[in-house]
């Protein structure tokens, strides 16, 4: 059985995607390491790169290209400074070398060392790439990965992925049963069931803290997103909303609200301006937006559990936090139910796009976050569940078409979606009686693979179908 920490679910790092960005990233990031450890680092002269199937057909929408050079020159997603990564992608291009792991200059000419392989994929997942080593007595080293979604990387040969360091739980979990199981054998709440296996890895109050220093990275990411205005990369001339509707929220119509400087300050005055059921809807669709103008625009954002569906969490967080007046201790709640959630999900189907559509990334988002809600507005285990289940129904058998290979369109206005589904599921769920139910979370999950299995290659995130073929569009940069 997998062991799969919150932390995994929740992973602090770059856009645009976490398939595409954040797991060759990774994956770089351990061919770099893994020269360091059979001792041939010092001896490489020139590194090469392929990329095969849905990496190669929508790679360079989604920066794949730029992950994989900032992974192999040392750069990690959780510290590099985002506004410093077109000029260092830029200065590798020009040298046509790079600093492997920061520290061996080797020969890396954009153009021929980083190959897209548009008719070709590997056996194991369409997200495959290899990465070649040559050293300086003619031979060479290389290593094949598996960018799985969610920022997992799986290793050729690797039977599965684990997430922290594999250790035995006290309530290890598959399915969603095995969680009301626990619950109702133990006298538990979800959290408190997913705290006992989180402290398998870390101490409580280490847990507690990294959560809330995640949640923090939430809000300043939605912060940044809606004070920053202009036109997202890439071509689309798609140009950034959340800016506009925060101003507008927040003065206009002659509102007089006070002036602020900072994050604290801002969310001081939201939690003051939403009167109604109409302001409070519009707040959330420009919380969720402006994640996701960040993520398009390669910023920092939290996976949850991708980059693509980045905007889903963070917006239905931000509403129980400003105007269900949330604590910190629910926020921890929140995380630690979702992010179990988001684990049950890819154990029993898929967080990865490129293997179900888009119902792996805003389903299984809009899913977490309406378990989380529940649960923090006091819902049962039961309750719970059917919240995740009811959020996931009413996705299934969404397609991933982006436009372009770019995570801007339908992707940035189907985070708003998901959050304002999220919210509902939840709300529907606390109203409800879990034991008249007939569809389950379990059932949900298998029918969501199913369908993901059915769904033809090219509603998975390669850009050869629905919107992706369908809108007419200049890309004046791709």
């Amino acid at each position: 059985m997998e062991s799969i920490s919150v932390f995994d679910i929740f992973k602090i790092g770059v856009g645009p995607s976490s398939s595409h960005t954040m797991g060759p990233w990774r994956a770089a990031e351990r061919f770099v390491a893994w020269c360091r450890e059979i001792g041939v680092l010092g001896q490489v002269v020139r590194v090469e790169c392929d990329l095969y199937g849905s990496l190669a057909k929508t790679g360079k929408g989604h920066g794949t290209d730029v992950a994989v050079m900032l992974g192999l020159s040392g750069e990690d997603p959780v510290t590099c400074e985002t506004g410093l990564i077109d000029a260092k992608v830029e200065a590798i291009r020009q040298a046509g070398r790079i600093r492997l792991g920061g520290v061996r200059g080797v020969e890396f000419e954009f153009a021929r060392d980083l190959r897209f392989h548009l008719e070709e994929s590997l056996a194991f997942h369409p997200n495959g790439m290899s990465l070649r080593a040559v050293l300086d007595d003619g031979m060479a080293v290389l290593r094949t990965y598996y960018s799985i979604g969610g920022g997992f990387v799986v290793e050729e040969g690797q039977e599965q992925v684990t997430g922290s360091a594999a250790v035995v739980l006290p309530c290890p979990i598959q399915r969603g049963g095995d969680l009301e199981r626990y619950s109702r054998e133990r006298g538990w709440s979800i959290p408190r069931v997913v705290m006992e296996n989180e402290k398998a890895w870390r101490g409580e109050e280490e847990v507690r803290g990294g959560l809330l220093r995640i949640w923090r990275v939430m809000q300043e990411c939605v912060y940044r997103g809606c004070h920053s205005e202009g036109v997202l990369p890439g071509g689309l001339q798609v140009v950034r909303r959340a800016a506009g509707l925060n101003r507008k929220l927040l003065f206009g119509h002659g509102a007089g609200v006070r002036e602020y400087d900072d994050l604290d300050g801002w969310l001081e005055v939201m939690r003051h301006t939403a009167k109604d059921f109409q302001q409070i809807l519009r707040w959330v669709s420009t919380f969720a937006l402006a994640v996701n103008e960040e993520n398009a625009a390669f910023g920092r954002v939290v996976t949850a559990p991708t980059n693509g569906a980045a905007g889903v969490i963070p917006a239905v967080m931000m509403y129980y936090w400003c105007f269900c007046r949330g604590s910190e201790r629910g926020v921890v709640d929140l995380m630690l139910t979702a992010g179990e959630l988001g684990s049950i999900f890819k154990k029993g189907a898929t967080i990865s796009a490129a293997m179900g559509g888009c119902q792996a990334e805003i389903g299984v988002s809009s899913a977490m976050a309406a378990g989380g809600l529940a649960q923090v507005m006091g819902g049962s285990v039961g309750q719970v569940l059917m919240a995740a289940e009811i959020a996931m129904e009413h996705h299934l058998g969404m397609t991933c078409d982006p436009i372009g290979g770019l995570v801007q369109i339908p992707c940035i206005e189907r985070n708003t979606m998901g959050a304002i589904k999220a919210i509902t599921a939840a709300q529907i769920a606390l109203e409800s009686d879990p034991s008249k139910a007939r569809v389950t979370l379990d059932g949900v999950i298998r029918t969501m693979w199913e369908t993901a299995k059915d769904m033809g290659s090219k509603y998975k995130e390669t850009s050869e179908g629905g919107l992706a073929v369908n809108v007419s569009v200049g890309l004046s940069e791709c």
